[in-house]
């Protein structure tokens, strides 16, 4: 059987060609997203078309992981990075042009599975899956099952409010927790650290504060430069504000970090499980919920929406 599972974003649209419980593409295959629910469609089926193609095969189901709100029904609401589509019926248009099984699911939820089943959260009937990347993107395994909540919307934890009367956010909300522990969290906090004098390192890479992003931070810590393990410290008091409300909440086994910080590696892992344990109340009286890095990368929400489109697959006699 042949599977394709996708991971569509605000700029691009990325599938994979997979075999059911397995995580090694077997072809990859990318396109622009436009912000058109037709287009989208299409763009999808295309792709599908070709890995088919590739393969020589033909596809038995598709999964969609998507960067937006998608309800129990199949229906795209909302998608900040693709404007042009709302309240669209995105699922029940691809599996009629493509004739095959299809489900979807916000691309977080896809990366969480994916990291359940064959990630670093195997194992864990309990898990909290962290994705910091631009924004900080979250899905939770409760006794072995996806958390979708009442209408599929479960998993937005980067949306907590982690200070009421903090800045800004693009959001039009103050102070939620991907504010601060996000990708765009580490390069303010970089930032004023640089012009604070505490980073001078990462001016010298980025050529002004002001230019100063994540990645820079990335590259210095690469680097062994001795700045950069304070600096990360400090961020990760943020990140262990939101998963101690979590844990308050869903009290996981495991948090799974994912997203582009993740190549951050050790160093932010263990500050952040360090002060996550800090945090607890009544933490000496609980197991610590250890924190372990995603394994399966960029493509954990194209895998686990794969995966979740081959339980669609009718078993043939």
């Amino acid at each position: 059987m042949l599977v394709i599972g996708f991971d569509v974003g605000g700029t691009n649209v990325r599938g994979v060609a997979l075999r059911p419980g397995e995580t090694e593409p077997l072809a990859i295959r990318r396109s622009r997203t436009r912000p058109d629910g037709d287009v989208l469609v299409d763009t999808i089926c295309e792709v599908t078309r070709l890995l088919s193609d590739d393969i020589g095969e033909r596809v038995d189901a598709v999964g969609l992981g998507m960067a937006a709100l998608m309800d129990s029904d199949g229906v795209l609401r909302y998608a900040p990075n693709i404007p042009g589509v709302l309240d669209y019926p995105l699922v029940a248009n691809v599996s009629a042009e493509l004739s095959v099984p299809v489900v979807a699911e916000n691309d977080a939820t896809a990366a969480t599975w994916a990291e359940s089943q064959y990630g670093a959260g195997v194992g864990a009937a309990h898990m909290a899956f962290v994705a910091l990347g631009t924004g900080i993107g979250t899905g939770f395994v409760i006794d072995g099952k996806l958390l979708h909540g009442a209408n599929g919307y479960a998993g937005e934890a980067g949306h907590i409010t982690v200070q009421s009367d903090g800045p800004l956010h693009l959001t039009g909300a103050r102070g939620p927790w991907e504010y601060f522990a996000s990708g765009n969290g580490l390069g303010r906090l970089a930032r004023r650290w640089a012009a604070e004098g505490r980073a001078d390192c990462l001016i010298q890479l980025a050529g002004s504060v002001d230019q100063i992003k994540g990645e820079h931070v990335n590259e210095a810590q690469r680097a062994g430069e001795p700045e950069i393990d304070a600096l990360l410290n400090r961020f990760a008091i943020d990140v262990s504000v939101g998963l101690a409300d979590l844990v308050y909440v869903l009290d996981p086994e495991v948090f799974v970090l994912g997203g582009g910080l993740v190549d951050l590696g050790e160093m932010l892992r263990a500050h952040v499980e360090r002060h996550l344990a800090e945090r607890i109340l009544g933490g000496n009286h609980r197991p610590k919920v250890p924190v372990k890095l995603a394994k399966l990368g960029p493509f954990a929400g194209a895998i686990g929406a794969a995966d979740l489109a081959a339980e669609l697959i009718e078993p043939t006699t």
